[in-house]
């Protein structure tokens, strides 16, 4: 694939994760009529992965995440110079999704932008459910790191091959039924900066963790696969066979 195919399948992918996660989010938050719940988000988050994981993983890997890319890299599976055209595809595939959503959304005399948000993380008064910095920090790397070990291990060549998105796109789903309370969940720094880009204000002043956090804890998930797996492939069984 070209370099230009796989950044406008990341730019596609990641609009879609952006779209269709905080868009399920904004409406429910907005419309209590027709809401899914926190349930119903989660599942939608990890649903933009799966599908996209099928529809563009053999042109770009379905990365749709910064935070990915370096853990990733850092696990050995990807080449540091194609770094800078995933990050910038990316970002920019949740800047258009979120710029597109809050349009939609407009169009709705009921949606108010200062009072429903769009689905942008937070820390302190802006987590939903009052967590501080240093909890949202902590489930951050925690659950950034636990999901490129889940993406190395489930796209190693020795796992059954076939049920990555799967694994992948419940993981994603299980890591928002878990965190969406503290810090409306990023594990993705793409998916923060849209958002938070339109809403300004507190949203864009807390970006910094949602790029900090997932970032190390992806770098972190990436090397410590890469490290692990390597000993298990080369550490002879204890019959030294």
């Amino acid at each position: 694939m070209t370099h230009v195919q796989k950044g406008l399948a990341e730019f596609i992918g990641t609009f879609w994760l952006v779209f269709g996660g905080c868009g399920s989010a904004v409406i429910a938050a907005a419309f209590p009529e027709v809401g899914i719940g926190l349930l119903g988000v989660s599942l939608a988050f990890g649903l933009t992965v799966l599908t996209m994981a099928y529809a563009i993983g053999h042109i770009s890997g379905c990365h749709l995440n910064p935070a990915v890319t370096l853990g990733l890299w850092a696990g050995g599976r990807f080449e540091a110079r194609d770094i800078p055209l995933y990050i910038f595809a990316q970002v920019a595939g949740g800047i258009v999704a979120a710029l597109l959503l809050y349009y939609v959304v407009s169009g709705n005399a009921a949606y108010d932008l200062a009072v429903d948000g769009l689905a942008a993380n937070g820390f302190g008064e802006a987590s939903p459910g009052g967590y501080d910095v240093v909890s949202a920090f902590t489930m951050e790397i925690l659950l950034t790191g636990i999901f490129l070990w889940i993406i190395m291990g489930s796209t190693d060549g020795r796992a059954p091959a076939g049920f990555a998105p799967l694994a992948i796109g419940l993981g994603l789903t299980l890591i928002h039924l878990i965190s969406i309370p503290v810090t409306n969940t990023s594990v993705n720094p793409a998916r923060s900066t849209g958002p938070a880009l339109v809403e300004s204000g507190l949203a864009l002043e807390q970006l910094w963790l949602f790029w900090l956090a997932p970032v190390i804890g992806a770098l972190a998930g990436g090397w410590l696969y890469r490290t692990i797996g390597a000993d298990l492939v080369a550490r002879p069984n204890i019959d030294g066979d």
